[in-house]
């Protein structure tokens, strides 16, 4: 799982983009679109909405890396809801891409190399629990 010093990191720098979330969120999306155009169909509904929604949801992880037994269910959910929406394994990568680009943005010279290995390890277990539960039910 995740180590003590990856945690903090990631707890760290998440603190320091949840001043600009609704600017991240925007960039987010944006940089999601512009790897994959083929994903923008899935969100037809208010961005700036969807963007407090990812920006939330991504908070609750992070509160919770500590713990993160308590959340599984919940992401296990969210992988068979995601399948629903027509999401792909391959799809996660295109998010971990545009995620890590944009706490990229966001931090600047703060997202150094340890602090971008311990994000994509962090989007790592979560993504791969949600992959292994669309693949429990598909």
């Amino acid at each position: 799982m995740l180590t003590y010093e990856q945690i903090i990191l990631v707890r760290e720098s998440w603190g320091q983009v949840v001043p600009i979330a609704d600017k991240a969120a925007e960039l987010f999306y944006g940089k999601l679109f512009e790897l994959d155009p083929a994903l923008r169909p899935m969100f037809r509904g208010d961005m700036p909405e969807q963007g407090r929604k990812l920006m939330r949801m991504i908070n609750i992880a992070v509160d919770n890396l500590d713990k993160l037994n308590d959340i599984m269910p919940a992401l296990h959910d969210l992988g068979v809801q995601h399948l629903g929406y027509g999401v792909m394994n391959r799809h996660y990568d295109t998010v971990g891409e545009a995620l890590l680009w944009t706490l990229g943005q966001g931090l600047g010279d703060a997202f150094t190399m340890e602090v971008m290995c311990a994000w994509m390890d962090v989007y790592s277990v979560l993504a791969n629990t949600m992959k292994e539960a669309a693949r429990e039910v598909a």
